[in-house]
């Protein structure tokens, strides 16, 4: 079945563009130009994925995430001319899933999409146990289904959160400073910055107590960075 592609997109030239490289690469893309029209579409024919701009006519992009946030984890690309580091961390906070900034690539714009929808079809569909979690560690890491496991529930993540997590995962007690995650999990990603990666902890820490933990499991390290504490 074909996926489907929200798009919210206010300059008809580049909606075209978009439009014409998602539907050669197999996806059926609903564009619109106005937020309310976008929150309309998702009401009454959920998409697959959206991708929002932020500045539209009768609002902004952010304001149709935080809404779709209420009752959604639908994957969310922000597609932007704004390029300012405040712009970018709020739409992440927001529960974004990945950030483009124009001029871009639609073939960019088209892969990010199909690995974003690649990882959230693996984590919905993935059905086979997980092994025990290593001794100390309250947080289980499924490499192949691409999810984490916190109290026998799966995690909520967007795309930037499961791969710091899962980074934090792999070395537990390991301290990271913030470039070196900068550089393994937003490697791709430009215009990001170490504020990107404290905005993802705190993020993190927020869903990780939601769970149950009374603890702060991710550390932070003066002057140095943050890793992954093993349990009491």
């Amino acid at each position: 079945m074909r996926k489907r592609i929200l798009l919210l997109e206010d300059e008809q030239a580049i909606a075209d563009t978009l439009n014409y490289a998602l539907h050669s690469e197999g996806f059926d893309v609903t564009h619109v130009r106005l937020a309310r029209e976008a929150l309309t579409l998702h009401e009454h024919t959920p998409p697959d994925l959206a991708i929002l701009d932020v500045g539209v006519p009768d609002g902004s992009g952010f304001d149709v995430c935080r809404a779709i946030r209420k009752t959604s984890e639908l994957p969310i690309v922000f597609l932007t001319a704004r390029h300012e580091e405040i712009d970018r961390v709020l739409g992440l906070e927001l529960g974004a899933d990945d950030y483009v900034v124009k001029p871009f690539s639609p073939r960019e714009v088209c892969a990010r999409v199909r690995a974003i929808l690649r990882r959230s079809a693996a984590a919905v569909s993935a059905a086979a146990p997980l092994a025990p979690a290593p001794a100390g560690l309250a947080l289980q890491l499924d490499e192949q289904a691409q999810r984490i496991v916190c109290a026998g529930q799966m995690l909520a993540l967007t795309r930037y959160e499961f791969l710091l997590l899962a980074t934090l995962l792999r070395r537990p007690q390991r301290i990271f400073s913030r470039s070196e995650l900068m550089e393994l999990v937003w490697g791709g990603a430009p215009h990001t910055s170490d504020r990107t990666v404290d905005a993802h902890v705190k993020l993190l820490r927020a869903k990780l107590r939601d769970q149950g933990l009374q603890s702060e499991v991710i550390q932070t390290h003066r002057h140095m960075g943050y890793s992954l504490r093993l349990t009491d």
